[in-house]
């Protein structure tokens, strides 16, 4: 069983920024398509960015798309969301979830019901 655990999250002002983390367990994560969701208070949870196993390919929601970037360490078993230019609506929990069969499916990955693993979710709120 692969675990996830994300962290970084936290307290900003809008127009600030923070880093998330995502440290994996497990020797195949350098095979796993990795992707962000959120999710606010009432509202689904909803994709915010996924990275491609190898990091070569990246793909974001129009909401956060040239403020967000997604990046991943193979060597470290580590996917990271650097959040610029944060916004109230930017207020959720944030999810980092691993497709296991990311080597051999196409790319991008945009529904959870395709991922396969989950960590605990880390609390980012942006006050205005």
């Amino acid at each position: 069983q692969v675990q996830l655990v994300e962290s970084g999250g936290g307290l900003v002002q809008a127009g600030g920024s923070l880093s998330l983390s995502c440290a994996a367990s497990g020797r195949f994560f350098s095979s796993y398509n990795m992707g962000w969701f959120r999710q606010a208070p009432g509202k689904e949870r909803e994709f915010v960015a996924a990275i491609s196993w190898s990091g070569g390919r990246t793909y974001f929601a129009d909401s956060v798309k040239g403020r967000f970037t997604i990046s991943r360490d193979n060597a470290k078993n580590t996917v990271y969301l650097q959040m610029n230019s944060l916004k109230p609506e930017d207020t959720a929990v944030y999810y980092c979830a691993a497709d296991k069969e990311g080597y051999y499916r196409g790319f991008p990955v945009l529904g959870p019901d395709e991922y396969d693993y989950w960590g605990q979710g880390t609390q980012v709120t942006v006050s205005s």
